[in-house]
């Protein structure tokens, strides 16, 4: 894989990014390509650039990026919020849209864990998206939340959303706390990031309360339908207990045709290295599923009517 450092703007805030090329890119293009997006630490080096060793080998070129304020690109540090991520998709999409050795029409979003509902909400606004591959994902924030605090820890987090608000309102600033104040991990997950993410530069940093606000607004299962006609695939670990399964079975029911649901044998992430059998075959299915996503959108009806 060949790696080159670029960087493009979201709503004036300059991001780090990579362009990944295979090592045998043909010169005869424009090529498929996906833009493969982390969850929500937001760092390209980790998950994206992960993914894009192995769809590249599929021949894709993939763009992975830092969101706004992660690492080394521009914008507040501490600042998680769903919608500002959304846009910088969004706007990963328009920049992928310039490269000239890209297909217009074989553009795909593929979003992990947080980012997941990320690429459903960034797919159903980008009309130019070819598929959307959503990965052990959580899509109603609110419900999500909820369902892994009990009553009395939900009760609290309540209060001191409310308490946020007015201290932005009447102080002009969020709250920073804890990483993971309101988003406690399994201890599956919380003994890998300890293991593999940690190290990870800017891994870690303390976030603003707002990013909870932030989560009980995502409402992805609910505009999921209007993703349609873009195909979405759908995968899942089926003992995942830091994004339970239902989110993703419920997120497939809402969904229009076409669409996929994968189940992985795993966890959140104890599968995630290169060469885990459960990480290769998803990587498999995933590239099966833009392969036929990417032979739709070219074709030359689909096209006339875009």
């Amino acid at each position: 894989m060949i790696e080159k450092k670029t960087t493009f703007f979201s709503e004036g805030k300059r991001l780090q990014a990579s362009l990944y090329y295979p090592d045998d890119l043909s010169t005869a293009g424009p090529h498929p390509a996906l833009i493969v997006n982390s969850g929500y630490q937001g760092f390209n080096e980790f998950y994206p650039k992960l993914f894009a060793e192995k769809f590249t080998q599929h021949g894709f070129i993939c763009l992975g990026f830092d969101y706004r304020g992660m690492a080394d690109s521009e914008g507040e540090k501490g600042t998680v919020l769903i919608e500002q991520q959304v846009e910088d998709i969004r706007n990963a999409v328009t920049f992928m849209l310039s490269q000239e050795d890209v297909d217009d029409h074989r553009i795909g979003l593929v979003g992990w864990g947080m980012g997941a509902a990320n690429v459903v909400l960034a797919g159903e606004q980008e009309r130019s998206v070819a598929g959307v591959a959503a990965l052990n994902g959580f899509y109603e924030g609110e419900r999500w939340l909820k369902s892994i605090h009990t009553y009395d820890e939900w009760t609290r987090i309540l209060d001191e959303v409310k308490e946020d608000r007015a201290r932005r309102v009447l102080e002009g600033e969020s709250k920073l706390a804890d990483t993971f104040e309101h988003y406690p991990l399994d201890p599956a997950t919380k003994d890998y990031v300890g293991k593999e993410l940690e190290q990870v530069y800017g891994f870690g940093h303390p976030t603003r309360l707002q990013f909870t606000e932030s989560i009980m607004n995502l409402k992805a299962e609910r505009v999921v339908k209007y993703l349609s006609p873009t195909p979405l695939f759908i995968a899942h670990g089926v003992n995942n207990t830091l994004h339970p399964i239902d989110e993703a079975v419920g997120l497939y029911e809402a969904a229009e045709s076409p669409k996929t649901l994968y189940t992985i044998e795993g966890r959140h992430n104890d599968f995630m290295y290169r060469d885990h059998p459960e990480f290769v075959l998803m990587c498999e299915r995933v590239q099966e599923f833009f392969d036929e996503a990417f032979r739709v959108s070219a074709s030359p009806s689909r096209i006339k009517s875009a």
